[in-house]
């Protein structure tokens, strides 16, 4: 490699060895030979890279070298990785246009040969030559397989430099994933001009391209996303401009009119240039208010559009119902220009806990205009928070985007070719008139206008509650038994008393070890084996850890083992404190913000003991500060000192007070299923109440 690629992070080493992090953290932890820290900080160390790689291959842990491994390696190792991207994206398109086995004889050349040979390829270029010759060794391998020059041969590489230049977390931006992308350059229909406004890193030009698009245009504000929106294009289209620059403030293209415009713009921005552009011509349809970014972009891309042009843009629900944007909703439905809202899969981009929307745009016709289309997709399986562990309870799956383009394509060209007599799909797409959608709030939310009314079976009613009955009787009966109270032991006329120990002065003697992790300000890269994130919701409803890396971000890894007892670091309401144990779901997973991690000595402390003591109502009051954000001291809580033998039977009787717990909560769930069942059964006329039915008695206050 170069002379400047002789250190790597512990994230490196874990993608050097293709392992989690969290792996990498135990092998420091528990192995006595573990490479030195030879530079970086305490919270972030860094290993001399030889080093690791001959600790690694000792013991079987380093996977077989390839070119694609190189090139990621040579840009983790740089001093300054996304300067040596920039100084590689040059060559990328070059490169790309040689024959394969042209490109094969410059990746073999030897180093002291390779420098001279690359410049009368690719011209003067300011890249590190070894560094260089990574690039072309990956370009190689993947023209190999493609067997010709072109996208096939450099689209890996480009994945690679693409790392480091995507920073999600100071510029809001984020790739189109590759399913939304073709669905998005689907709908148009016609893309022999394409443009983007806000193209990022250009997947959405690259789709256009590979969809048919013989000029491709775009524009985006971060540089370095300009620059590989740039280089993507070239290769994916003959005719492909990129500049770099806000496309509201200063339009690139204020005079291209496009066939297809396609955007996924920044979203919720108040700095979008309202305060500059209040009489911009673009706002044909009302001028946004500061809040409203995403209906300037609208606009925006409706001013680029030729006359028959169409243009697909990527909401937030919050677009379509928020108060503010209600003027221009109205406008652009009553002028025709808007032909049709889809509902999209929850996770089918970031933002990913929301369910986002593609608006369809067009001119306004000189005629009436047509009805609006409305196609609800937010049905089918979601993308998946963390790849191979989409089987875990409250994770979603992967988009199946084939099923996504089978449930909005053949409706959307129907409605194209005759959008007066499209059949309605209740619960699925239906279309509404511009008078029924102009009412107070023009809420555009597709959900609302296919919804569809259950119809309600009485047999079938009867049968559901009657097995809702029989759930909640067994769970009522459990409840009973664990509530028995001969089951517990009175302590006789006077409580009993022990002497206590605080957590801190167990701290110091070694009985416990506590761990805590501030939030990151740069997002993890997401990976195929990256652990997830133990949060404070997982610990608060017991669930299995539910974060990423991506969305917590944390200063360092702290894998969670059973036994490990966490608690959450502020409280927010009065309600009982919980103190989870963590047990072998939970065994892969990392620590997450705002909590604390105790690790007890097996041999002295019991975890369901120490954790059903730390949670006390009186322990956590003498251990908070604060009223309506209460902050727990965690080493002033206080905990029994006690024989080993007797805190296990406190343990014990711990795990059936939190079965109680659990008991209760799941009775009351059964309890709420089957009254709103009664009530759908009375409000749907499938149930009727006998004629003598006797008031029931007033429960609650």
């Amino acid at each position: 490699m170069t002379d400047s690629i002789t250190q790597i992070t512990a994230a490196e080493i874990s993608r050097l060895a293709g392992v989690t992090r969290a792996t990498v953290s135990n092998w420091r932890r528990r192995h006595p030979d573990f490479p030195v820290a030879v530079g970086g900080t305490d919270t972030s160390p860094t290993y001399d890279l030889d080093t690791v790689r001959a600790w690694l291959a000792e013991r079987g842990q380093l996977p077989e070298s390839t070119p694609e491994a190189e090139l990621r390696l040579a840009l983790q190792g740089a001093n300054d990785s996304r300067l040596l991207a920039r100084q590689l994206l040059p060559l990328v398109s070059p490169l790309a246009q040689l024959p394969p086995d042209r490109l094969v004889k410059l990746a073999d050349l030897p180093d002291e040969e390779f420098a001279a040979e690359l410049a009368t390829v690719v011209g003067e270029h300011h890249a590190p030559d070894l560094a260089a010759h990574a690039l072309v060794r990956c370009c190689a391998a993947r023209g190999h397989e493609a067997r010709g020059p072109g996208e096939g041969a450099a689209e890996t590489a480009l994945q690679i430099l693409a790392e480091p230049l995507t920073d999600t977390t100071s510029t809001g931006t984020y790739s189109t994933p590759q399913g939304l992308a073709d669905l998005m350059v689907a709908l148009p229909g016609r893309l022999a001009r394409t443009l983007d406004p806000a193209c990022g890193g250009g997947g959405l030009l690259s789709s256009a391209a590979r969809a048919g698009a013989a000029e491709v245009l775009g524009q985006e504000i971060v540089n370095d996303q300009a620059a590989l929106a740039r280089v993507r294009a070239e290769l994916a289209a003959p005719d492909a401009r990129v500049c770099h620059g806000n496309s509201l403030v200063a339009d690139a293209f204020p005079d291209e009119r496009a066939d297809a415009v396609v955007c996924n713009p920044p979203f919720g921005l108040r700095d979008w240039g309202h305060d500059d552009l209040a009489y911009d011509p673009r706002w044909v349809y009302g001028f946004p208010q500061r809040s409203e970014s995403e209906l300037a972009w609208v606009q925006h891309c409706l001013a680029h559009l030729s006359e028959h042009g169409t243009a697909v843009v990527l909401m937030p629900p919050g677009a379509a119902e928020r108060s503010g944007g209600r003027r221009i909703r109205a406008e652009l439905v009553r002028t025709g220009a808007l032909r049709a809202v889809i509902a999209l899969p929850q996770g089918a981009a970031p933002p990913l806990h929301v369910s986002l929307q593609l608006w369809v745009l067009t001119p306004p016709p000189d005629s009436e205009p047509k009805p609006v289309l409305f196609v609800d997709a937010s049905d089918q399986p979601g993308r998946s928070e963390q790849p191979g562990r989409s089987d875990q309870p409250g994770r979603v799956r992967e988009i199946d985007w084939d099923a996504v383009s089978e449930r909005v394509l053949p409706v959307w060209r129907a409605f194209r070719e005759d959008p007066e007599n499209v059949d309605s799909e209740p619960g699925r797409s239906g279309t509404r008139s511009v008078v029924d959608l102009l009412d107070d709030t023009v809420d555009l939310t597709p959900q609302r206008h296919v919804w569809a009314e259950h119809v309600v079976e009485p047999e079938r009613h009867d049968a559901v509650a009657h097995e809702l009955r029989e759930r909640l009787r067994r769970a009522g009966d459990a409840l009973t038994g664990l509530g028995d109270g001969r089951l517990w032991q009175p302590a006789g006329p006077e409580p009993a008393e022990w002497r206590t120990a605080t957590v801190a002065d167990l701290l110091r003697g070694g009985a416990l070890t506590l761990y805590r992790v501030t939030p990151a300000r740069k997002a993890a890269t997401p990976g195929v084996d990256e652990p997830a994130v133990l949060t404070r919701h997982d610990v608060r409803t017991g669930e299995p850890p539910s974060g990423s890396l991506t969305d917590k971000p944390v200063d360092k890894l702290v894998p969670v083992e059973p036994g490990d007892v966490v608690l959450p670091e502020t409280l927010h309401h009065t309600g009982p404190v919980t103190a989870r144990v963590a047990g072998e779901h939970d065994a892969g997973s990392v620590l997450g913000p705002h909590l604390f991690l105790l690790r007890p000595d097996p041999d002295r402390l019991d975890s369901e003991f120490l954790a059903g003591f730390l949670a006390a109502e009186h322990n956590v009051h003498g251990a908070t500060t604060g009223t309506s954000v209460r902050r727990l001291d965690v080493k002033r809580l206080r905990v029994p000192l006690m024989p080993l033998e007797r805190q296990r039977d406190y343990g014990h009787t711990f795990r059936r007070v939190r079965a109680l717990n659990s008991a209760a909560d799941l009775a009351a769930t059964i309890a709420r299923e089957l009254a709103g069942q009664w009530a759908r059964g009375l409000t749907s006329g499938a149930l009727l109440p006998p004629d003598d039915e006797p008031l029931a008695p007033a429960v609650g206050p």
